[in-house]
């Protein structure tokens, strides 16, 4: 009967663990897909916002992480003491996304990139952290928002400013490239995510020099030069065109990202 008990046991402490595995597998992707919700929000507002840093577009995309950090709060009781180590796993993905949309929202307000104490103090509440913030996923985390950062400075250049926007972008996308290269060793599929991140800088430099030799033609005053670069973003879907394969590219990422979130 002895016997009988501890297999009991043994059935009981894997049936928990694996039904709570499959809650922060759950909750993960719930927080992955508000996440990406909110990345596509501060998109739609950023294309219609002024060049510069915008508090007004980051503040419509506060309250919906504010919902977000309220879902990694419920996962305290989960993920209390040593728990959180063998979950982790189970909760990386919605945590990377989050702070994804996190640092785009406030990379667009202050043209910074978010500090880790600012992220682990956003997943905090009086009583302290919810979990601990490791450093691995907040670099994988920073790693995607360049990918967004892409997004964004091409989005831009067709605007007003927006090729000082896209100078600034690439500038910045170059420094956060050049900074994590050297946590490579150390962060399990950094290395893959750099790898995404030098694609995401050969679009951006790719796109502002084909406007730079664009404009060189002309003798123009600069709001005149925003102008034909208007006209040639918009004019620039003929196939083989850059903004065409660009548009293909993000297409296809967005598939591949919706059938890893389905599986």
């Amino acid at each position: 009967m002895s016997i009988q008990r501890a297999f009991l046991s043994f059935r009981d402490a894997l049936d928990d663990h694996n039904d709570r595995r499959e809650r922060l597998i759950k909750t993960s992707r719930d927080i992955t897909a508000a996440s990406k919700k909110v990345v596509f929000l501060l998109h739609r507002l950023a294309a219609d916002a002024p060049a510069g840093p915008d508090t007004a577009v980051a503040s419509v995309a506060y309250p919906k992480l504010r919902e977000i950090q309220a879902a990694f709060a419920a996962l305290r009781p989960e993920l209390a003491g040593d728990a959180f180590w063998r979950y982790q796993h189970a909760v990386s993905p919605g945590l990377q996304e989050y702070i994804e949309a996190l640092s785009f929202a406030h990379y667009l307000e202050h043209r910074t990139l978010i500090p880790f104490d600012d992220v682990q103090a956003s997943l905090s509440d009086a009583d302290g952290p919810f979990f601990p913030l490791t450093v691995a996923d907040y670099l994988l985390g920073l790693s995607d928002l360049t990918g967004e950062l892409m997004r964004f400075a091409i989005s831009s250049i067709s605007r007003r400013g927006g090729r000082t926007v896209a100078s600034d972008v690439s500038t910045f996308v170059r420094a956060c490239k050049a900074d994590f290269e050297g946590f490579t060793p150390y962060v399990r599929e950094l290395a893959k995510k750099q790898a995404v991140t030098a694609q995401s800088l050969l679009k951006i430099e790719d796109a502002a020099y084909a406007i730079v030799l664009r404009t060189s033609e002309y003798d123009l005053p600069p709001e005149l030069l925003d102008d034909l670069v208007a006209r040639t973003v918009a004019d620039a879907g003929a196939p083989g065109s850059f903004a065409r394969r660009h548009q293909e590219y993000e297409r296809v990422r967005d598939e591949d990202a919706e059938v890893a979130y389905e599986q």
